[in-house]
């Protein structure tokens, strides 16, 4: 089993990053057996997608792979890295843009929903990321890719670029990867409103707990998160028209690593104002480690770099054979 995964290295990471992407990535790390691989990279070639500030995308990754080792990522026991350190990522995405379809792309929902109004003025990268993405993880024949409801089609497109290569050239270069779905990975939510989702884009750091807030800045935010004025059910199916009594109830019930229902049968009855309080013990227990070690480790960037540095080099040796294979198939002489 081979698990290949990514997430760009963008500042301000969040609790809805922890609980819906880094910590499925701890679990799935300390649930592999001896041969397995899991590979974690830094997505800072799909960084260069939009308008981006250099110095800002090198101190962001350096603060990524921190927060993702403060968090349990061992880089002894899973290979961590970024994606520029890897050329392979950039040389097998040149090769299949020669398989992939003007036509697959125009279908990606993502182009559309960030291009928006702009999509004359957006650039080739943000067109194009989806056959980036299939090389990250083609490129390792990755088993199993984990996903979201929004990355589905991405991980379909990779399947498509592999069976068409594959067929194309009369070769098996490439595995086609399966999805890994986590049903434990809950949807976080803003703390201002519980039909968006938790973003470092919102205007309002208020709707958001920052993996660098101070425990009393937690416990604000938690204090004056958006609620209803009524008590709490005893079952999860009372809180189906109640979106932000259930989103703080979801986080309750990650950071504790229960179930909804549990959390629910502990605080049936009790309102907002008894409720919020033991939700903010449990975030700052889990989250304060985190910051404290996320701190001692930017205190050494260059440790850090290192570490990405020795992750690359496992990835590299990974890759190599996989590249070659696929160069060797369309007649590249290398």
């Amino acid at each position: 089993m081979r698990v290949v995964s990514g997430i760009q290295p963008t500042g301000n990471l969040h609790l809805g990053n922890y609980l819906g992407a880094i910590k499925q990535w701890v679990a799935m790390q300390d649930a592999m057996a001896a041969g397995d691989d899991c590979l974690f990279f830094l997505a800072d070639l799909h960084a260069l997608t939009v308008a981006i500030d250099p110095r800002e995308l090198a101190s962001n990754t350096i603060e990524m792979a921190a927060a993702l080792v403060a968090s349990g990522i061992d880089p002894d026991r899973a290979i961590l890295f970024n994606q520029a350190r890897v050329p392979a990522h950039s040389e097998l995405t040149w090769i299949l843009n020669g398989t992939a379809r003007i036509g697959w792309l125009n279908r990606m929902t993502q182009f559309k929903d960030k291009a928006g109004k702009n999509r004359e003025s957006a650039s080739i990268g943000l067109y194009a990321y989806p056959v980036l993405m299939a090389a990250d993880v083609l490129v390792y024949n990755a088993s199993h890719v984990p996903v979201g409801d929004d990355q589905k089609q991405h991980l379909e497109l990779a399947r498509d670029i592999a069976t068409k290569f594959n067929t194309d050239f009369g070769s098996d270069v490439f595995v086609l990867p399966e999805p890994l779905v986590s049903k434990a990975a809950p949807r976080v939510m803003s703390l201002r409103d519980g039909t968006a989702k938790m973003s470092k884009s919102d205007p309002s750091d208020a709707s958001r707990i920052n993996l660098t807030d101070s425990d009393d800045a937690i416990a604000q935010k938690l204090k004056k998160a958006k609620s209803d004025a009524d008590v709490l059910p005893d079952t999860a199916a009372g809180l189906a028209d109640r979106p932000e009594a259930r989103n703080l109830v979801t986080i309750y019930a990650a950071l504790a690593g229960t179930s909804v229902d549990a959390v629910l049968a502990d605080h049936a009855g009790k309102g907002f104002g008894a409720f919020k309080p033991a939700l903010a013990d449990v975030a700052v227990a889990t989250l304060g480690p985190i910051r404290e070690r996320m701190t001692a480790l930017l205190d050494d960037r260059a440790a850090m770099g290192a570490i990405l540095e020795k992750g690359a080099a496992k990835a590299r040796t990974l890759a190599a054979p996989t590249l070659r294979a696929a160069q060797d198939a369309v007649g590249l002489q290398v």
